[in-house]
């Protein structure tokens, strides 16, 4: 076999169930503004940098719903899972890091992960390629591949020439998943986990 391709984890809504408290937070963060629009729409432009959105109001309120997130099921299996198989291992988010230090704490993942991300690495956020690109160089550099739940996932993947593992958890649909580029898609963690030999995570057999 040759080497596992380094695993490059999205953070919210992959592995921790974050996204709809994200869209309460912006909702009540337009609302301060006396904007109010319906919370599918902000749901949509979940996974999207939040700079790219509104950004000064969210974080606020997003932190008053901090303590009610949680890991999704079978999330950190799956990082003890891709760490056997031999994969480098990089958790990616663009939120800030104590954001992320909370999300490590709730996952177990310091000692699994090689490394993760935060906004202080990346200049332009999802879609933008560049939070892939900081996490494939921490993961050393080598071939890589995506594990998203959003279609800001799979598009920021794609234009960093990465392929994506799409789950469900983050509400957008399969359709919607493939249509970014996905190469797959799972309902759930625990049907990525049963069927991890079934994606690009597989390694690739080296030839004699």
């Amino acid at each position: 076999m040759s080497g596992a391709p380094a695993a490059i984890l999205d953070i919210d809504g992959t592995l921790v169930d974050t996204n709809y408290h994200h869209a309460v937070a912006w909702f009540r963060a337009f609302r301060r503004l006396d904007v109010t629009l319906p919370l599918y729409r902000v749901h949509r432009h979940i996974g999207m940098g939040s700079d790219q959105l509104v950004g000064a109001l969210e974080t606020d309120l997003y932190m008053e719903l901090i303590d009610e997130v949680q890991p999704l099921a079978g999330a950190r299996d799956l990082l003890q899972e891709l760490v056997a198989r031999g994969h480098s291992l990089v958790l990616a988010s663009s939120a800030k890091q104590h954001e992320v230090d909370h999300y490590l704490d709730l996952l177990g993942a310091r000692e699994l992960a090689d490394g993760w991300t935060t906004s202080a690495d990346v200049e332009r956020t999802k879609p933008e390629p560049d939070l892939v690109a900081a996490a494939v160089e921490k993961a050393g550099g080598e071939p890589a591949v995506m594990v998203g739940d959003s279609t800001w996932d799979c598009e920021a993947a794609k234009r960093a020439g990465l392929a994506t593992v799409g789950v469900l958890t983050g509400g957008f649909s399969d359709q919607e998943l493939r249509a970014a580029g996905a190469a797959c898609v799972f309902e759930r963690i625990e049907d990525l986990l049963a069927g991890l030999d079934a994606t690009p995570l597989s390694p690739v057999e080296s030839e004699d």
